[in-house]
């Protein structure tokens, strides 16, 4: 018999460190951030609760230099957490992404109390950097000048457990002069078609029913492995792929956007009715200035070939106000393109100064006080043509993909909410069949707002789904552990937005 002598004396394990990621700017952004998520779990941290607001051992910023005011809108949220970085020994902040690549060193000058600053090529090298820094007590700065591995090779936790971002390109090849992001990107870099689509294939042997092809030129894919109609093929192949029931992808490029890339649209059940073109701006001049490779009729043409072969296709697009040069003929033709066209929605945003592009230093900058006018127009038209195109869903039946989060006031009104295969948001009559994020439902609209649909009559079928069993596996196994007592923050899980708002997106296609 043992004696109490003889006992080892009790370990006191030490609690995992968490992990916050705050993430601005782009879907590339976005799928970033799950990137740096996984890679930081796969270190043993956990992540934090959603309501931690700076309080986790590591604070991690994961920037945008898009817009003019970016690198104000960090210093100011890093001034914030100097104090409680002051008041925490061994609270570790890194600073990461497009802004991280432009400014290296000036973040450290600006922000002594920043442990880490990496850039967008070298995401893989985070945890490396945070135990660097822990050990030799400084900052640590690496910022790559090429990238070092392609990011699909990261270990990634995904934010959606039925729907996800699948990249299938990095960089940009365009000269745009209102864009920064392939000075800090770098050059178009094409993953083979076999890497992706082994991706795709896995996620959905894992549950996922919706995927989303991303790339900053997403219809460019095969320039840099020497075949132009690779992305079309892609989309085909996607589509045998059996169990994906959804597939999107985003921003194509109007210079890029080929005949064979609408026929494999139209003739592949399982891509989408659904298309992101960005504008800019409707006008030839405007255009130029921009170095957009295209012009209105070139524009307008596609958007006819679209509608064509994809007659009930949601159409959105990207719209910038103001550009350096603008007249007021200029911007009458972009209003001219946007009652053409009738886009189902059009994220506008007023033009500013990206520090770093050839825009910046043009002249005949647009007054405030006349870009503003204009954006209200623009706002005003596109809100009204919305409304009437959403007019136009009602009675119609659709299938729609169940999602959490999307409906803000779905508790107050008995609601669920749901994509359509067109990507409008749909809120719905909740059934008395439990149905569950990745689940479909089939509805019937009853009314149109501008930016969603009503089903208020009851639902007329529930199709429960690998996606559905899927989410439930991944919500019990998350509340379970935060139950156990580790702090792991639930992830907002829904279909990824098709577009974040103008206002802190990329902007950039």
């Amino acid at each position: 018999m043992t004696s109490s002598s003889d006992r080892s004396p009790a370990v006191d394990v030490p609690a995992p460190k968490s992990y916050e990621i705050r993430t601005y700017g782009c879907q590339m952004n976005v799928h970033d951030s799950e990137r740096l998520s996984g890679l930081l779990e796969d270190a043993g941290y956990v992540r934090a609760p959603e309501d931690s607001d700076g309080d986790a051992d590591v604070v991690v910023f994961n920037t945008c230099a898009v817009r003019e005011n970016a690198d104000n809108r960090l210093y100011g949220n890093l001034g914030r957490l100097a104090p409680r970085k002051a008041s925490r020994p061994g609270m570790q902040i890194a600073v990461g992404g497009c802004l991280a690549q432009k400014d290296r060193d000036t973040i450290v000058k600006k922000a002594p109390w920043v442990d880490v600053v990496f850039g967008t090529h070298n995401i893989g090298k985070l945890p490396v950097l945070l135990e660097r820094a822990r050990v030799q007590e400084e900052a640590q700065v690496e910022i790559a000048e090429s990238l070092e591995a392609f990011p699909s090779t990261l270990p990634t936790r995904r934010e959606s457990a039925y729907a996800a971002w699948v990249s299938i390109s990095v960089g940009c090849n365009n000269t745009c002069t209102f864009c920064i992001v392939p000075a800090l990107r770098g050059k178009e870099k094409d993953r083979r078609p076999g890497d992706v689509l082994a991706e795709v294939e896995a996620l959905v042997a894992e549950g996922v029913s919706e995927i989303t092809l991303l790339g900053q030129n997403v219809n460019a894919y095969g320039s840099d492995i020497g075949d132009r109609e690779a992305f079309s093929k892609l989309l085909r192949a996607c589509g045998n792929i059996e169990g994906l029931e959804r597939v999107r992808f985003t921003s194509p490029h109007p210079r890029d956007f080929t005949d064979d890339v609408i026929e494999a649209m139209a003739e592949t059940p399982n891509v989408m009715p659904q298309l992101h073109m960005p504008l800019q701006s409707g006008s030839d001049t405007v255009l130029k200035a921009m170095r957009r490779s295209y012009r209105q009729e070139r524009y307008l043409g596609i958007i006819e070939k679209v509608r064509a072969a994809i007659p009930h296709a949601a159409i959105t697009t990207d719209i910038i106000v103001g550009f350096p040069g603008e007249t007021e003929e200029d911007f009458e033709q972009t209003l001219h393109v946007v009652r053409e066209a009738r886009f189902a929605q059009a994220f506008t945003f007023q033009y500013s100064k990206r520090p770093g592009t050839p825009a910046a230093t043009m002249e005949d900058q647009i007054p405030k006080k006349v870009v503003q006018a204009r954006y209200e127009r623009l706002v005003a038209l596109q809100e009204e043509i919305s409304w009437e195109e959403n007019k136009k869903q009602v009675g119609r039946t659709l299938e729609l993909m169940v999602a959490e989060g999307e409906g803000r006031k779905d508790g107050a009104t008995h609601r669920l909410s749901g994509r359509a295969p067109d990507n409008r948001l749909v809120h719905f009559t909740k059934p008395e069949q439990e149905v569950r994020p990745g689940d479909m439902v089939t509805v019937e609209v009853t009314y149109a707002a501008p930016h969603h649909l009503l089903a208020e009559g009851a639902v007329l079928g529930v199709r429960r789904t690998r996606a559905g069993d899927a989410w439930a596996r991944r919500n019990a196994r998350e509340q379970e552990t935060k139950q156990n007592g580790v702090l792991l923050g639930l992830p907002k899980i829904g279909v990824p937005e098709p577009l974040p708002v103008a206002a802190s997106g990329c902007d950039c296609d």
